[in-house]
């Protein structure tokens, strides 16, 4: 019973995460980049109360952490989902769940920059080095058909800015004595004051209101964002890091399986190939992993 709700929470994990992409794309057809992320954060943010709230949390009171909030406010989350959010309006969805498979990478890269990283084994560089082939298999700048743009880079910057805020969190975050709940809205509510600093940089544009696109941001925010962040605890509190990092090798799948059946969008078998390049680079990262504060959150989304 113990492994087949481990095994439904990771299924349920991945298909929230996973699916972020999908409903980005969505709500991209009612909201700029701006609005979408500001009403993903608040939803977010809303949702993760309602679990303080629950759980009798308190969210921190010293300055010093909400300082370190702020820097994880803004690598982790407000930062790269606006960054998601403009790639993917030029980008598919399953190309961009693809690139941010690529964020373990750039944990690796980071972590040493940092001070919180054992020295680079053989293992790890032969990983970085498959994993970085990879990237380059799939953005394949020497075609005239291949994915290098604008869109693709901001996506992969978001990757890249996942990796410096996960290895911060672990190095500042991870031994608080708060609740992890009341830290995740902290940290939530911080990101969507950054956003509505954002609104006149496109966040005033019309909205013309229609149901699909709305229930994908209401979906993206309270279930994608603030139920999946509270689950990834619950998965991280009775089974470990292991488990939880599982997730992410099953996002990209689940991002191109909606991109491909819901959206009608077509990967080629270079790009199809570059993330099974990129996920094996991961994996090779993993072995003898010492930045056990960055592996459970390198999938989040």
């Amino acid at each position: 019973m113990g492994e087949t709700k481990t095994l439904l929470r990771i299924g349920a994990l991945a298909l929230m995460w996973g699916s972020s992409f999908f409903w980005i794309k969505l709500g991209l057809g009612m909201f700029s980049p701006v609005q979408l992320v500001l009403a993903r954060l608040v939803l977010g943010a809303a949702m993760l109360l309602v679990l303080c709230r629950l759980q009798r949390a308190r969210l921190p009171r010293d300055r010093r952490m909400w300082g370190h909030l702020a820097v994880a406010a803004f690598f982790h989350n407000a930062l790269p989902f606006l960054l998601f959010a403009i790639g993917e309006t030029t980008v598919d969805s399953g190309i961009t769940g693809v690139l941010n498979s690529t964020t373990p990478l750039w944990v690796l890269l980071a972590a040493p920059l940092m001070g919180t990283s054992s020295r680079m084994t053989a293992a790890r560089l032969t990983g970085l080095v498959v994993g970085l082939g990879g990237i380059l298999l799939i953005f394949a700048p020497w075609q005239a058909s291949g994915l290098l743009s604008w869109g693709a880079l901001a996506c992969l910057a978001a990757a890249a800015s996942y990796g410096f805020a996960f290895v911060y969190e672990g190095k500042y975050l991870s031994s608080s004595e708060s609740s992890p709940y009341a830290i995740s809205a902290g940290q939530m509510l911080l990101a969507s004051g950054m956003l509505v600093l954002a609104l006149p940089v496109g966040g005033f544009t019309p909205v013309h209101v229609s149901t699909g696109p709305l229930l994908a941001v209401l979906v993206l925010g309270i279930g994608s964002t603030g139920i999946a962040f509270a689950l990834n605890y619950q998965l991280l509190a009775s089974e470990g890091a292991v488990a939880a990092s599982v997730v992410g090798y099953l996002l990209p799948v689940v991002s191109v399986l909606l991109g491909a059946v819901f959206l009608g969008e077509q990967l080629h078998l270079r790009v199809i190939a570059g993330m099974v390049v990129v996920l094996g680079g991961v994996a090779l990262t993993r072995i003898s992993q010492r930045v056990p504060s960055a592996e459970p959150a390198m999938e989040r989304v």
